[in-house]
């Protein structure tokens, strides 16, 4: 069904489709009795043993929607209809910005990979916690992922983090940091260990003061050194963070193509093996003891399967949700079941860091 809705979708620009997608998400959300029954449906496939806990947090399996589809939380409850066990809003910037120049979204489907440079386009905190408020279905975690404005400079940056979680941080069940997105200028330099530990402090010490408790975890590139992954996880030890997400878009370009040149992160199928990279040497240098969110690339079972077995303890979707259709958790689900049992595992948790034999598994 959805591959004639996405053959009639793909004949807009990139753009103007994700619109459309939301602007269907969105309406479908405003009937709470069809979205629960479309759920229950999908978690149908999701036993107790598909279930896991980050962060104090449950769930209900390991396959999550990514930041970046639904910026201003417009369409949180369609989502979870959708069957994810967690959504993230965002990126949320503290003052609306039009993010940068259209075009800035391309598809690749020979390659099931999307190019953007959105540039954190987004209504502005206030906007999304508006909509956060007129939410009473809780069906599982909500993330906020905050950013800065791009004309702040890089030396006040805090100011803008510490904005959001001022106006967002009651209102998710967890926060993310993202110091990692390629299109906005500099943005990345705060992934080094010292700006880093900076920023992830004062964020933390709001966050205590106005969310008490509330898990925050820090979203990096997949385009971080491996030595770099090493500081960025002691860093975020150190801090004792909640857990790494692991990972955004990348400036590289592994094929050739003509929409190759364009600017701005590329996601999906190209992204499999460099997140699994990153979460596996993540994995490692915490010994198994930072949870991590992966994300990267991710289609179908045998995908999240991957990245549960490299270290990751929940697996966030975006681009794949973008290919294959509202259907994609249903889908997955029994497959991933399957897997798992064809190992032997009879709970999902004995999958996360199987690579890492001897490492301990993350603490909940």
């Amino acid at each position: 069904m959805y591959g004639l809705t996405r053959s009639l979708l793909f004949q807009f620009s990139a753009e103007r489709a994700h619109r459309m997608g939301i602007a269907g998400l969105r309406q479908l959300g405003h009937f709470r009795g069809l979205c629960q029954s479309m759920r229950e449906r999908t978690l149908g496939g999701a036993t107790d043993a598909m279930a896991v806990e980050v962060a104090g947090l449950r769930f209900a399996h390991p396959v999550a929607l990514a930041a970046g589809l639904d910026k201003d939380a417009e369409a949180v409850d369609g989502l979870f209809a959708c069957g994810f066990s967690a959504v993230e809003i965002g990126t949320v910037t503290p003052r609306p910005q039009p993010g940068n120049p259209q075009p800035r979204l391309f598809r690749l489907p020979e390659h099931q990979a999307v190019i953007n440079r959105m540039g954190f386009n987004n209504h502005g905190a206030a906007v999304a916690a508006a909509h956060l408020r007129q939410r009473d279905w809780k069906p599982g975690p909500l993330g906020v992922n905050i950013g800065k404005n791009k004309d702040t400079p890089l030396e006040q940056a805090v100011d803008d983090y510490v904005a959001c979680v001022d106006a967002l941080g009651p209102l998710g069940d967890y926060v993310v940091v993202n110091a990692s997105s390629p299109n906005t200028p500099g943005l990345r330099k705060l992934q080094e260990p010292e700006q880093l530990s900076a920023l992830l402090g004062a964020v933390q010490e709001r966050l205590g003061t106005v969310a008490p408790g509330k898990p925050l975890f820090l979203k990096i590139a997949p385009d971080l050194t491996p030595e770099a992954v090493d500081e960025v996880v002691d860093v975020a030890r150190a801090r004792k963070l909640a857990g790494l997400i692991a990972t955004n878009t990348t400036v590289a370009r592994p094929f050739e193509h003509p929409l190759a040149k364009e600017a701005g992160g590329l996601s999906g199928a190209p992204m499999r093996e460099p997140a699994n990279a990153v979460i596996r040497r993540a994995y490692q240098r915490s010994g198994g003891t930072l949870p991590i969110i992966g994300v990267g690339g991710v289609f179908n079972a045998r995908d999240v399967y991957e990245k549960l077995r490299a270290g990751a303890s929940v697996v966030q979707v975006y681009t794949g949700f973008i290919y294959e259709g509202p259907g994609m958790v249903r889908r997955i689900l029994p497959e991933l079941a399957r897997l798992l049992a064809k190992d032997g595992f009879t709970h999902v948790t004995q999958a996360i860091g199987a690579e890492h034999p001897g490492l301990k598994k993350p603490s909940a």
